[in-house]
C-alpha cells in the first residue's frame, strides 16, 4: 500500500460503507450514513492535529490540560458531492473555518472545469482538509489541490470515501505531499471513470438527483 495512502478499516467504518454500496439503500439512509461515516473518517483524518495546554479549573483542582494549538483549521468541500463529508466533520470540529471549489468532470475529456472557489483567508497558516467522496480519475482532485496551494496552502490533506488505484497514482504523482484518508481501495476505474465496484455517484445518491 503506498506510503501516504491511509486506509481506515475500522469495522464501523467498513460496515456503513457497505451500506452505502447497497443500490436499495433509499437517498435518506445514504445522507444519513455518510454523516456518520465521516465522523469516522474524520478522527483518522485530524490525529495529528498539534497540542498545546491551557490551565484550567476542574471541579477539584487546577490543571494544565490539552487543547489544540494555532489556527483553526480550513474545511475545503469540493461540489458538490464534498458537502456530505463536510457537514458530519463540522458536527466534531464546528470552529473549523469552511471554504468550497466547485468543479464539475467535463464528460467527453474526464478533465474538470472550475466554476467557483471561495476558500478562507491564511491557509498557510492552517491545517487544510480538502473532502471529496471520490477520488476517481484524480483529475478533480488535482486540481482542487492546485488551486489551495495557489490560495497559500502548506499543510494539506485530503479525505475521501473512495479511491481508485489509478486516482492515487495521479495525486501522488502531482503532490506527493499531500496524505491521502479513505475507507476503500477500491479496484478499477470503468470506461466512463467511475469506480468499481464503488457506490455508483456520490452526489446523485446523496441528492436524489440523476
Amino acid at each position: 500500500m503506498p506510503e501516504h495512502l491511509t486506509i481506515v478499516d475500522h469495522p464501523l467504518v467498513q460496515h456503513k460503507l457497505t451500506l452505502m454500496r447497497d443500490k436499495g439503500t433509499s437517498t435518506a439512509g445514504f445522507r444519513q450514513l455518510l454523516r456518520e461515516i465521516s465522523h469516522l473518517l474524520a478522527y483518522e483524518v485530524t490525529r495529528e492535529l498539534k497540542m498545546t495546554t491551557r490551565n484550567i479549573e476542574t471541579p477539584l483542582t487546577e490543571l494544565d490540560a490539552p487543547v489544540l494549538a494555532g489556527k483553526k483549521l480550513a474545511l475545503i468541500s469540493i461540489l458538490r458531492a464534498g458537502n456530505g463529508l463536510l457537514d458530519g466533520i463540522l458536527d466534531l470540529i464546528p470552529s473549523a473555518r469552511v471554504g468550497f471549489v466547485g468543479l464539475y468532470r467535463d464528460e467527453e475529456t474526464l478533465q474538470p472545469v472550475q466554476y467557483y472557489f471561495k476558500v478562507p483567508e491564511g491557509l498557510e497558516d492552517r491545517l487544510v482538509i480538502a473532502v471529496d467522496p471520490m477520488l476517481a480519475t484524480g483529475n478533480s482532485s488535482v486540481a482542487a489541490i492546485d488551486l489551495l496551494k495557489k490560495a497559500g496552502a502548506k499543510d494539506i490533506r485530503f479525505l475521501c470515501l473512495l479511491a481508485s488505484p489509478e486516482g492515487v497514482a495521479k495525486m501522488k504523482e502531482a503532490h506527493p505531499d499531500v496524505p491521502i484518508v479513505t475507507a476503500s481501495l477500491d479496484q478499477k476505474l470503468n470506461e466512463k471513470g467511475y469506480i468499481v465496484p464503488g457506490l455508483g455517484d456520490a452526489g446523485d445518491r446523496m441528492f436524489g438527483t440523476k
